[in-house]
């Protein structure tokens, strides 16, 4: 069997519960072959989003933004983009990606998604091989001076002067080195960040590292 990688990400509530779950898969060479994302009953339009309330107004994660997020997802809902569905539907979409592909589970900061996961009933522990994508990332191309050199050229440091290792940042150097500007901020909707910036990060370390080296640095 290919080797194949399922990528999830999550968007929460003020409960720490998944509102928004997407997931994709991808084989090795960085094909999607399925993806999926959907709002979760229950949870989402129930629960309020998550919020940082030490944010400033106009900031993404502040208390004020949430209705504006909100309004984005139930445009999404509208276009037929995202749909509402419960936490045992998940789960069996899961377990049928699982007999189809055995793929290895991963996220970018795995252990925030699969906290939040567990808390809404999604059980990612099906999955024998699990990794975390941020932790390869850091290993794999945040050491190399060209990231450190391309994030202060595009301005994306922490407030100490560092190179970020966020996905935004990670994904725009995989995709945008050679055409500056052209991938837009990360939206921080599921299924969106797991498909357009998570999995071209993944797709770059495994074009250049094992998959056993993968794993030895990154296994969750």
């Amino acid at each position: 069997m290919k080797h194949h990688y399922l990528i999830v990400d999550s968007e929460t509530t003020s409960k720490q519960t998944v509102a928004d779950f997407g997931a994709v898969i991808m084989d090795r060479k960085g094909n999607i072959v399925e993806q999926f994302g959907v709002l979760l009953d229950g949870h989402f339009g129930t629960l309020p989003l998550w919020s940082d309330p030490r944010a400033p107004a106009e900031a993404f994660w502040s208390t004020q933004m949430r209705h504006r997020r909100k309004k984005h997802y139930d445009d999404l809902l509208t276009a037929g983009q995202r749909s509402i569905c419960s936490p045992a539907l998940v789960n069996l979409w899961l377990a049928r990606v699982k007999g189809q592909y055995d793929p290895a589970v991963t996220a970018y900061n795995i252990g925030f998604d699969w906290s939040k996961c567990r808390n809404t009933g999604i059980d990612l522990g099906i999955f024998q091989t699990r990794f975390c994508t941020m932790k390869a990332a850091r290993a794999f191309i945040a050491t190399r001076a060209d990231y450190a050199d391309f994030c202060q050229a595009r301005g994306l440091l922490t407030g100490m002067g560092q190179p970020r290792t966020t996905a935004d940042a990670m994904a725009k150097y995989v995709i945008d080195r050679q055409h500056a500007g052209s991938l837009d901020d990360e939206p921080h909707t599921a299924l969106e960040d797991a498909r357009d910036y998570e999995a071209p990060i993944l797709a770059h370390i495994l074009r250049n590292v094992s998959r056993k080296k993968l794993l030895d640095a990154s296994r969750y």
